[in-house]
């Protein structure tokens, strides 16, 4: 699994790294950011409802 954030889309919500703080997180941009490319199998969970979460649909998951 590899999460991406679509920064033309991603309006700074936050709420990804609420729910996945592991993966990602807010940039002094106000924007979320990856910060773990290949979470390990036990936070996939809270990577895919984090990318449901967002208001946006700006979080893509690749399965690899």
């Amino acid at each position: 699994m590899r999460p991406e954030i679509d920064e033309s889309l991603c309006i700074g919500d936050g709420i990804c790294a609420d729910i996945c703080p592991e993966v990602f997180e807010m940039g002094d941009d106000q924007l979320a950011h990856v910060i773990n490319e290949n979470p390990p199998e036990d936070l996939h969970k809270k990577v895919r409802e984090a990318a449901e979460a967002c208001p946006t649909g700006a979080i893509s998951i690749h399965e690899e």
